[in-house]
């Protein structure tokens, strides 16, 4: 919140704003506790090597992305949002949802994901889901020169990046919403990642900047003589 208001000119101390919070009854929305299982492995597929080994850091664009797979649940049945983070900043680059977990929900995320950013050897990290070990996705990571990279099986931190993104969506949209259909969770969380977090949320580990500011700051930084 602090941040925040500095983003907007704002000259609030950081224990104002926290008295006034406290006053107003104000607080940070906690992460929902019951989870769904959105990637299982399949014993049978042979898992890509760990070229990450928890080291999340990049120093360019398109060097490193992460993909995971979050549930949303509606009054008409769960939809499934698998998605494409690029570690440098933090953006989603790639995103899809469906009714379902076949291999197709990852797959598409990914096109999108090499629509928007064209990437030459990036290196994808997933966990070891069958929809990542399968030969559709697989094959589509050597078609398009992707480096496919898996953490060990039931370890989180193997992919705290895309957790800390879901973590976010489920604090600042899911937790505070109810969808009645498909469109409706479909059209809040294109909403929340193109209108709210690629844009305009603000991230610490960027120096309080947007993805999207963030990118472009740099860019300006690597343009100069």
């Amino acid at each position: 919140m602090h941040a925040a208001l500095r983003a907007d000119g704002g000259k609030h101390g950081r224990k104002r704003v926290a008295r006034l919070m406290r006053a107003a009854g104000l607080v940070g929305a906690s992460r929902r506790r019951v989870g769904v299982t959105t990637t299982k492995r399949d014993k049978e597929a042979r898992p890509a090597p760990d070229l990450v080994d928890r080291n999340f850091t990049a120093t360019a664009p398109n060097q490193l992305w992460v993909a995971d797979i979050t549930f949303v649940p509606t009054t008409a049945g769960f939809l499934y949002l698998a998605v494409v983070l690029d570690a440098w900043s933090r953006k989603i680059v790639g995103w899809s949802m469906a009714n379902h977990l076949r291999t197709e929900l990852v797959v598409d995320a990914l096109e999108m994901a090499l629509g928007q950013r064209r990437p030459h050897n990036v290196i994808l990290h997933s966990d070891q889901g069958c929809q990542y070990t399968s030969l559709a996705f697989g094959n589509r990571c050597k078609e398009a020169g992707v480096r496919p990279s898996m953490g060990s099986v039931g370890d989180a931190y193997d992919n705290a990046m895309c957790e800390s993104f879901f973590a976010t969506l489920e604090c600042e949209l899911l937790e505070r919403r109810r969808f009645a259909s498909h469109a409706e969770a479909r059209m809040a969380c294109f909403g929340f990642i193109e209108g709210w977090y690629n844009p305009v949320r603000l991230h610490s580990g960027l120096g309080y900047r947007s993805p999207i500011a963030y990118e472009a700051a740099m860019e300006m930084t690597t343009a100069e003589p």
